[in-house]
Formats: C-alpha cells, structure tokens, sequence
C-alpha cells in the first residue's frame, strides 16, 4: 500500500467566473520528491497557494496523512511560493529570527539552516542588500525552520548559478532521505528530471500527466511538449 503525505481531490478554483484550476488530483508520496512542471502561468503557483491556505478552493478537498488536512497540519509545512517572504532591513538571522519568536522555536535553530542554505556568513549584512540567489537561499531557510515534514518549494532555482542549483539539488536530495517530503514547482524539465521521483504536469489548470519518474530528460520533454501543444 503506497503511503500519501497529501492528496488533492478534484482541486477546483474559480476567479470570479473564470475556471483556473480544474479538478486537480495530486498524489504526494511520503518522504518523495514530487516535481510539479507547467508553463508559467500554467496553475502551479494557485495550487499550492491552495495547499497550504493562501488561498480557498472552489470545491474538492486537500489531505494531509490521509484526513482532511486542518490549520495545526500547516505548521508541519515549509513553504516558499513565488518571491520569498524578507525583510530587506533585516539581516538573514534577524528574519529567522522573528519566525523562530513566532513558532516558538529554539533559537539554535537559526544557525543550522543558514549553514544548510549556504549563507551562515552574511553577518551584518541586509537582505535587500542580498542577490537574487541570496534571497531565494533565505527563503529556503525560511521554509526549513519549522523541521518540516512537507516542503513546498515554487521555483526554487530561480537566481541560482549553476553551483548553486547543484547545491541546491544535493541539499533536496539531502532532505528526502532524512524524510522530508518535498514538492518542487518548476519549468525547467532538466533539473526536475534530475531529482524528482515523481512528476505531475499542469497545463492550462489541469493535471495532463502523473507518473513516477523512470523516464529519461528527452522523453520527459517529448511528453511535455506534446501536452502543450495539444492544448
């Protein structure tokens, strides 16, 4: 018997009278990295707004260990969805610091995310003084504070040179195998294809494609390139 860290059932989402997202059934192995692939501006951006109550649904329903997942569910959820959530007149242990004070978490913490996330030495400096890739490595370290057991993370790479998307991949990889459940929106099939164990495809708000991922970077392009054009 497969075991779901989370399922959505017939996810729906209307903007006023405009269907968004279309019965969207996700099943998210335990301990599994999950890459959710889509054009932008596909829907993957609403759907884990959506999981992690951003936002409502329309109708269907979302699981979390096999219920109907509840308000306490959220705080064993990371999430980084978009542009990370900073302060730019903060230094990066001053932001993990006010989530630490919010979550009641020991302060100790601080220190072993900055170091997982590669920037444990940016001392004083500000966030808005940060990189791109900086800020999305903050953010990243945001989402890790709470330990855990799902991590949403909404174009994760973006800003990231290609040591640190190879970083970034190791760390991912890392995680899985400490059993953190992870969910990886992305348009980049490349990387996906590299870390995912399974793959789910959302294309104009509808879930095209849902198989694990015994498929090579080509045939995983061949597909995706046939759902877009078939739409």
């Amino acid at each position: 018997m497969t075991n779901f860290l989370l399922q959505t059932k017939n996810l729906t989402k209307y903007f006023k009278n405009q269907k968004v997202i279309n019965n969207v059934s996700l099943n998210i192995r335990e301990s599994t990295i999950y890459g959710l692939l889509g054009l932008n501006g596909a829907g993957k951006s609403t759907v884990l707004k959506m999981i992690i109550g951003m936002i409502n649904p329309t109708n269907g329903k979302i699981l979390f260990q096999d219920r109907d997942i509840k308000q306490s569910d959220l705080l064993k959820i990371g999430a980084m969805i978009e542009t990370p959530a900073i302060y730019g007149n903060l230094t990066a242990y001053e932001n993990l610091k006010i989530h630490t004070l919010l979550l009641s978490i020991d302060e100790k913490k601080i220190n072993e995310v900055l170091e997982i996330v590669g920037i444990s030495k940016t001392g004083k400096k500000l966030a808005s003084k940060f990189s791109l890739g900086m800020k999305q490595r903050l953010g990243i370290a945001i989402a890790l504070i709470n330990n855990p057991k799902l991590l949403i993370l909404d174009e994760p790479t973006n800003g990231l040179d290609p040591m640190g998307i190879i970083e970034f991949r190791n760390l991912i990889k890392l995680l899985s195998k400490q059993g953190v459940t992870v969910i990886i929106s992305s348009h980049i099939l490349s990387e996906i294809s590299q870390i995912a164990d399974d793959i789910g495809i959302i294309n104009n708000g509808t879930l095209a494609y849902e198989k694990e991922n015994n498929i090579n970077e080509n045939n995983l392009e061949y597909i995706f390139t046939n759902i877009v054009k078939k739409s």
